[in-house]
């Protein structure tokens, strides 16, 4: 690291703190050559994950979006909120964590829905006839009879 007083180009670290959140590192350093001290903060580089849209136009990955979508699909029904937030940060690992810059809306709402599938059958109705757009009762009720079909399948 650079002193900012002589400009010599090494340092010792004298301390190191992380912040209350834990996402930024406080570090107290000494100069090797002048003996001034300073400190420098260390964070983690973002790189934003865009979603491709189904128009295609993008937009930058924002994990409230999911959040708000899924709560909605969850109003009225006796779904805890740390399982809200828990599908939600599930989520966003899989998206950061992919290590693509971009990712479609088609698998975001997917994730969404194998998660709610899990945590509440209704919740996954509702979310799903919003998402894939049922253009009639008979395509709404394939879903159904897939969902309970996979069920059956399961007990066996």
């Amino acid at each position: 690291m650079k002193c900012m007083y002589c400009g010599c180009m090494e340092s010792k670290v004298i301390d190191s703190r992380s912040t209350e959140e834990g996402t930024i590192i406080r570090r107290r350093r000494e100069c090797i050559s002048c003996g001034r001290r300073f400190t420098t903060y260390e964070t983690v580089e973002n790189t934003p994950v865009l979603v491709v849209k189904n128009g295609g136009n993008r937009q930058t990955y924002d994990p409230s979006k999911v959040k708000n979508g899924i709560i909605r699909a969850c109003e009225k029904r006796p779904v805890p909120m740390f399982k809200i937030d828990k599908l939600v940060d599930d989520i966003s690992k899989k998206v950061y964590n992919s290590l693509d810059q971009e990712i479609t809306s088609k698998e975001i709402g997917e994730m969404v829905m194998d998660g709610l599938k899990e945590i509440d059958e209704v919740a996954y109705v509702r979310f799903a006839s919003v998402y894939r757009s049922f253009k009639d009762i008979s395509a709404f009720l394939k879903e159904l009879e897939d969902m309970v079909g996979g069920k059956k399948g399961e007990e066996k």
